[in-house]
């Protein structure tokens, strides 16, 4: 479960400016306006609410456009790793996991009574490592700017992740599924379908970032979350820190 919230501050890494490279010629890029009426279909009720003014602001020097492009992205990337964070603790929770073994050496997969934080505690630096490097790996192919894939702080679509090229401009072998609808199910699929699904992903993930750190805050602070005292275990470690060991504050003598 931990793992989904370090994807997440992983992601942060957005914040760098793209490349010029790869600008499409036809740009989507969004405006104030378009963000009030987006936020309209999302919740009618509550509609636009922006109390902190980020809709007007220019991040990095860019543009607003390019600034409103990287809100929208990293929200919608935010929104979907928070959905694998709480399905991801409710698996856990619920004890469920894999009947082979975890590692090489036939460490099996572990439990943790059911409590996702310490059950991420209990997993090996090389193990978490090897997550880490995935992740990496994800997130630089998601910056990428081609010709086929437009940077979302230049034009391209929030949320669009690029096709795994394979070739001299690509990956070096044959990739057999993207990440993004691998069977190609969503092939034939109209425009309008897209949007309507996209904007039900965008409030099924604001839902579950709300769920998943209600989940950490119930566990970490007793009776923050009234609703789920008794319901999940108490946890006296520390969400955030991706290891057990403090590395980087150890050279200082700090635990």
């Amino acid at each position: 479960m931990k793992t989904t919230i370090i994807a997440a501050l992983i992601g942060s890494a957005t914040a760098f400016a793209p490349a010029e490279t790869g600008r499409a010629t036809t740009a989507v890029s969004e405006t104030k306006a378009d963000l009030e009426v987006l936020a309209k279909k999302l919740n009618p009720v509550i509609g636009f609410y922006d109390p902190l003014n980020l809709a007007e602001a220019e991040f990095w020097g860019q543009s607003n456009e390019a600034t409103i492009g990287f809100l929208r992205h990293a929200e919608i990337k935010h929104g979907r790793i928070a959905m694998f964070a709480f399905v991801g603790y409710i698996v856990h929770a619920n004890g469920i996991k894999f009947p082979w073994a975890m590692q090489m050496d036939g460490t099996p997969f572990p439990d943790a009574n059911g409590n996702p934080p310490a059950l991420w505690d209990s997993i090996s630096d090389d193990a978490k490592w090897q997550i880490f490097s995935l992740i990496a790996f994800l997130e630089f192919w998601s910056e990428l700017s081609t010709p086929n894939h437009v940077h979302y702080m230049r034009g391209g679509k929030p949320g669009d992740y690029p096709d795994f090229v394979s070739g001299p401009e690509g990956i070096p072998h044959p990739v057999p599924f993207n990440f993004y609808d691998p069977f190609r199910f969503s092939k034939n699929m109209s425009e309008e379908k897209k949007e309507s699904r996209l904007r039900a992903e965008i409030n099924n993930g604001r839902a579950a970032m709300l769920g998943i750190f209600g989940f950490l805050s119930a566990q970490c602070a007793e009776g923050s979350v009234p609703l789920l005292t008794g319901v999940v275990p108490p946890y006296d470690g520390e969400p955030m820190a991706p290891f057990v060991t403090n590395y980087l504050g150890s050279a200082w003598g700090l635990q």
